[in-house]
């Protein structure tokens, strides 16, 4: 009975040696929790700040080379078959493109929302001849990838607009699932 009672007390002893300790640290610990989410936020919002700085970045580049043919001809991905003022109007397609998909990225945007963007700009027949100048381009990104998701997703609508047999095209498609 007696050895009961004093591993029962040492038992109790430890118990209480934790919940005070517990209790010591407690402060410390939620200071260190609310310190690293406090860290994860500033981090996620970094992210964000970079990505908007590198879509105006990029925003710029096309700019100048839609302003200026020497410049355009850095981006002609296009062999020399695009005369360049359709290939100034495709580098806009692509900065609309782009901007969409950023905002899309940044969560700005729904999935629903940017499949009807891309139902509305594939209706423009510039954008459409972009998006078949393009392909190959789309073709070397990462499956797996956001912007090569998004960009199947269009190439799926677009064959969906061509073989659609009727004139309402903003009912062509079904929007994806979030």
């Amino acid at each position: 009975m007696r050895g009961l009672r004093a591993t029962a007390s040492a038992g109790i002893g430890l118990a209480a040696g934790t919940v005070v300790a517990l209790a010591v640290h407690w402060p410390r610990l939620h200071a260190l929790r609310a310190r690293i989410e406090h860290l994860e936020e500033a981090a996620r919002s970094q992210r964000r700040t970079d990505f908007a700085h590198q879509q105006r970045l990029h925003w710029e580049l096309l700019s100048k080379a839609m302003d200026d043919p020497e410049l355009a001809e850095v981006l002609d991905a296009y062999d020399g078959t695009v005369p360049p003022g359709k290939q100034r109007q495709f580098l806009f397609a692509n900065a609309l493109y782009t901007n969409a998909l950023c905002y899309y990225r940044m969560g700005n945007m729904t999935r629903e929302e940017f499949f009807g963007f891309a139902r509305s700009m594939l209706q423009n027949p510039i954008f459409r001849e972009y998006w078949y100048a393009s392909r190959p381009h789309r073709a070397t990104l990462v499956g797996t990838s956001e912007e090569a998701r998004l960009g199947r997703m269009v190439d799926d609508l677009l064959v969906q607009l061509e073989e659609a047999d009727i004139d309402e095209w903003w009912v062509v498609g079904e929007p994806p699932a979030e």
